[in-house]
């Protein structure tokens, strides 16, 4: 019998996918990038062969991924069995570089580390949600665009390709979790210092210990900001140190690293990686320098006369003026009316706190998260001349069609809009009073910096200024997909999008797209 001919580049499977290059050989499968001949694109094919036990296993775990939605995780586009004896997961492609590479010739900065591992942790919150469960999520599952966005790969099949003969416990089963959160953890610890805690992988060298303890990422490498080290050491420490509070869930990991990286990182001699990826994927975060004379050397201020007395204040001359008025009858008079006063104030406040009482809490705190239904979007221009900008086109950026979207006016000389306004954007009706976890937007063009503000929960009528809006969120640069988390506890009925600057859509000329917004909380 003929030995099988081994799979190469030029290949055709299925009648459309061609391979071309050969990208990774691990644990017995093998990943190519093929060109799909019928939709004219390239994706990417992991390949096991059926004869492999664990073929049956490949495939059914690419099936179970799919429930995950995430756009962060590379998505399933195709499955087929026994193709030239082999089992093929067809995933789309991304142009991106490996996180493992990157770390190899240098660790992140700070914000950097925190922004990249925030995504991962809200992907793997979302696949939790679900069920599932990477668990073998090391540098290398990790992708990481020119444009600075995030991608995951492995999910679930990573797992698949594990050895067999091993049946997995109900402690097992209980504990995924876990083992997705402390590989979270150790893919902090890799970001900060280029080490893998607890063993070589993907080419990193084990991170260092003393006394059989892991030593914290500010004690590996200089430069280290105390908040990172920090939620580093509150996710991996057994028990963490200085009794914080340790992270135990994902949405937990990403939520607190939202908040990280803001120190200002200290001068690293770090190699450019430049030649690998455009300057916004790894840029160090700007020196800020301070202005004006150094201090000390500032006049000091002068100090008021110590024994000047001060102005009388208006309470104290109300007080003044109720002494002279309470002399003879007409004082009596007046001081009964104040009584009035005050008596009817009273039981003003207790009617009204009662009232407040009877009314139960509209919003379910243990509810699970889900996707918030809007009511009604319309455009919102505080600072325009005639405060309009494309209201009919408002609603398309909530018909759940990608193909069309709310537009704003070209804008002309720079990406600010102009100079002319500090921004413009449309208002998101909820329905009601709702507590928001996330805010999900796809874009035309890149990049877009755009912030989120809210209403206060009592607001009854859609906002039409920017006085009484709270900023909730801020993401600059941002690609055409474009998900941030918000604080936890934000309630609101009206949410705003509002767009700081826009991309570049011709020679000088600037326009913000909002094609589809997605919110998610607890209602």
């Amino acid at each position: 019998m003929s030995e099988r001919r081994l799979l190469a580049s030029g290949d055709v499977l299925a009648h459309r996918y061609e391979l071309q290059d050969l990208v990774n050989e691990k644990l017995g499968s093998t990943t190519w990038r093929a060109h799909d001949k019928v939709l004219n694109r390239n994706v990417g094919i992991e390949m096991l062969s059926s004869a492999d036990p664990r073929a049956d296993h490949f495939l059914q775990a690419a099936r179970e991924s799919t429930s995950v939605t995430d756009p962060r995780f590379l998505r399933v586009l195709d499955l087929i069995q026994e193709e030239q004896h082999h089992h093929l997961v067809v995933r789309e492609w991304a142009r991106a570089f490996p996180l493992d590479q990157l770390l190899a010739q240098s660790p992140l900065p700070n914000r950097r580390a925190a922004t990249v591992v925030a995504e991962v942790a809200e992907a793997l919150a979302n696949a939790h949600e679900h069920g599932v469960y990477h668990r073998r999520l090391t540098p290398h599952q990790v992708l990481l665009k020119q444009s600075g966005a995030v991608r995951i790969v492995g999910l679930g099949v990573t797992t698949a390709l594990s050895p067999v003969g091993r049946q997995d416990s109900l402690e097992d089963l209980q504990g995924y979790e876990q083992l997705d959160v402390q590989a979270l953890g150790k893919l902090l610890y890799a970001c900060l210092t280029s080490r893998w805690p607890g063993a070589h992988v993907d080419g990193l060298n084990a991170a260092p210990t003393e006394h059989g303890r892991l030593l914290r990422p500010r004690q590996v490498r200089a430069g280290v900001s105390r908040d990172v080290d920090t939620t580093c050491d509150r996710i991996l420490g057994t028990p963490p140190r200085n009794h914080a509070t340790p992270l135990r869930k994902a949405a937990d990991i990403a939520r607190t690293l939202r908040l990280s990286g803001e120190d200002d990182d200290l001068h690293d001699d770090q190699p450019s990686l430049a030649s690998m990826s455009s300057p916004d994927l790894l840029r160090l975060d700007p020196v800020i320098v301070p202005g004006g004379p150094p201090p000390g050397l500032e006049p000091p201020r002068r100090r008021p006369k110590a024994y000047e007395p001060a102005p009388p204040t208006t309470l104290e001359r109300g007080k003044q003026r109720a002494k002279r008025a309470a002399k003879g009858d007409r004082g009596l008079v007046l001081l009964g009316v104040i009584g009035a006063l005050l008596l009817v104030t009273i039981l003003a406040f207790l009617v009204g706190r009662s009232s407040n009482g009877d009314k139960a809490d509209p919003i379910q705190r243990d509810s699970p998260l889900r996707v918030l239904p809007i009511q009604r979007a319309g455009d919102f221009d505080p600072q325009g001349d005639d405060s309009s900008e494309n209201p009919k086109e408002a609603r398309l950026a909530i018909d759940d069609k990608l193909s069309t979207g709310w537009q704003t006016s070209k804008y002309f000389g720079s990406a600010d809009l102009g100079g002319l306004k500090d921004g413009v954007g449309i208002v998101l009706d909820l329905g009601g009073p709702r507590e928001v976890d996330s805010v999900r937007l796809q874009l035309n063009g890149q990049p877009t910096s755009f912030s989120i503000l809210a209403s206060s929960p009592s607001t009854t009528r859609v906002p039409s200024k920017l006085r009484g809006l709270q900023r909730v969120a801020a993401v600059n640069d941002a690609g055409a997909d474009a998900s941030v988390s918000l604080e936890s506890g934000v309630v609101t009925r009206y949410l705003v999008v509002w767009l700081r600057s826009l991309p570049e859509v011709g020679d000088g000329e600037f326009r913000g797209e909002i094609r589809e917004v997605v919110v998610r909380g607890r209602s």
